[in-house]
């Protein structure tokens, strides 16, 4: 089933699908090993990984899997990072949320408004009862981006990660339709 990768936007920001031309500003996201320091893989070393990252887009929206939008700034079109829901299950009415924001984005509150544009879409579009999200422990700004997005802290992965030899927990939060509110907090 083709689920098409919407185009948002919210006060601040658009929510678009990737095209080939953001293969530089990935590479530059995920190539940040301070960015991705509570990352469950390590960051890029390569190019064409952000190449790859784009067509895994494409395969998400072709197979209807999940929805991946790349987010810019509406005031300058600066590439900010990208939100996701992955992992759509239409039987079970569930989904996985992500995101990832280059360091200029951070304390502005765009993690909150593009996911919470990403949910708003994927409650209505996608039927959705429930989606989950994952956090490391240490990662205390995404745990409060999950927090005010509504998400309540279920319980915790022990050492579900090792990721450049460090061992680390993750918080599972879920967020079930008959909690979510898309303007609060």
């Amino acid at each position: 089933m083709l689920l098409p990768t919407p185009t948002l936007s919210t006060d601040r920001l658009r929510l678009r699908p990737f095209d080939d031309a953001d293969a530089d500003a990935l590479f530059a996201l995920h190539s940040n090993a301070y960015v991705l320091r509570y990352w469950d893989s390590p960051p890029w070393t390569e190019r064409g990984r952000a190449e790859r990252f784009v067509a895994v887009c494409r395969t998400m929206a072709e197979e209807g899997t999940g929805a991946r939008v790349a987010i810019d700034r509406a005031s300058d079109g600066e590439f900010l990072g990208w939100c996701s829901v992955s992992q759509w299950n239409p039987d079970f009415r569930s989904a996985s949320l992500g995101y990832c924001f280059n360091e200029a984005a951070w304390g502005h509150g765009y993690a909150t408004e593009a996911a919470r544009g990403v949910l708003r879409w994927a409650f209505d579009t996608l039927d959705l009862n429930r989606v989950q999200a994952e956090a490391d422990t240490r990662n205390l700004a995404s745990a409060r981006v999950l927090e005010k997005l509504g998400f309540v802290r279920e319980g915790t992965l022990r050492e579900d990660c090792i990721v450049n030899g460090d061992v680390s927990d993750s918080w599972v939060y879920g967020l079930l339709r008959r909690e979510w509110t898309p303007e609060s907090h």
